[in-house]
């Protein structure tokens, strides 16, 4: 004969309190004493009590789940919007930023719904599925500049968190890195090394953070007096790496020294400069930015830009977190700083 499952009724005898004061911790009402509430707690695991979710949520109007929105402009075709997902899903930036949002929802127990929203009808979903209650907030990463979402979900007042900061003001919170300065690091660096011919192979310019790493990367090499450093734009994969360093070698020959907004991009720089008889560092210095795992699998390691990606991811769900449950109802912005992580490729 099967163990009849704890009740309420169970956890409050083993704690000490009242049913009503077991209901309060459970459904996460803050005006309990915190030693109260660890001693329930302690009672929930002992007698292993497992709160009904559906009664809970009738409770407290939540779900314990959050949209988490890979998004984008334009409308693309159904095949596109596959491809879409399916680079995203590939690419290690995505992974880190799951682990970082996971780490923090988990010990709430909160759990990330993925969606992708690539299409103004995907977008729309979005809005609708919050608006409906399916999820209690939306942790958003916009990969388009011209990303009409992030304004969507302000103009609903929809609890909203991004990741970078919006191209346009919007009245949400968001966490982004200080790319400028990320920008200014390699510079130093690579000019410090007695780099003098150098080139760069920015991200895609339609979005913020490639403008904001070219910008502070070719304002500290004009403080330097280079005044012109050629550029390719590339698209944040290897491919278009490796690509962008075949032409600028073809147009630069005597390059020295190269820049790349993001790791994977630096991988396939690397690749072409092997290749093509470079050596790295001797020949041609190269540096990246993100700290991803490819900058330890890179041959050579990556010298790289780091962008605390699970950090940010953190901090943007325990904002959300907090906008959910009412301690905080301003936008708030989250900068990070970033870092130089010298390996052996410059």
């Amino acid at each position: 004969m099967s163990r009849q499952a704890p009740t309420l009724e169970d956890v409050a005898r083993e704690a000490g309190v009242s049913r009503a004061t077991v209901s309060r911790v459970v459904n996460g009402v803050r005006n309990v004493d915190p030693a109260i509430q660890d001693s329930v707690r302690r009672a929930i695991s002992r007698t292993g009590y497992a709160p009904n979710q559906a009664a809970r949520s009738l409770v407290t109007r939540r779900t314990e789940t959050v949209a988490l929105v890979v998004s984008g402009a334009g409308d693309v075709s159904d095949e596109e919007q596959n491809a879409f997902a399916a680079r995203v899903v590939a690419d290690p930036f995505f992974g880190r930023v799951v682990s970082g949002v996971v780490g923090q929802l988990r010990p709430r127990s909160m759990h990330p719904v993925l969606m992708f929203a690539e299409t103004d009808e995907a977008r729309h979903e979005v809005v609708t599925y919050l608006r409906q209650g399916s999820a209690d907030g939306a942790l958003v990463v916009s990969t388009h500049a011209d990303d009409p979402l992030p304004a969507l979900l302000a103009g609903a007042g929809l609890p909203a968190v991004l990741f970078a900061r919006p191209s346009r003001p919007v009245a949400l919170s968001y966490v982004d890195l200080a790319h400028r300065d990320g920008g200014r690091l390699a510079a130093e660096h690579l000019l410090g090394r007695g780099c003098r011919r150098i080139v760069t192979v920015s991200g895609p310019l339609a979005v913020s953070a490639s403008q904001e790493r070219l910008a502070g990367f070719r304002d500290t090499m004009a403080r330097h007096g280079h005044a012109y450093v050629p550029l390719v734009q590339g698209g944040f994969t290897v491919d278009s790496g490796a690509a962008a360093m075949t032409e600028l070698l073809a147009e630069h020959p005597d390059v020295d020294g190269v820049f790349a907004a993001n790791d994977l991009m630096a991988q396939g720089i690397c690749q072409v400069l092997r290749e093509q008889g470079r050596r790295v560092p001797h020949d041609v210095a190269v540096v990246g930015f993100d700290d991803s795992s490819v900058a330890v699998t890179c041959r050579p390691p990556l010298t790289t830009v780091r962008q605390p990606v699970e950090d940010m991811a953190a901090a943007m769900a325990r904002l959300l977190a907090e906008h959910i449950g009412g301690v905080r109802t301003e936008p708030t912005s989250v900068i990070f700083d970033p870092e130089l992580v010298v390996r052996e490729s410059a």
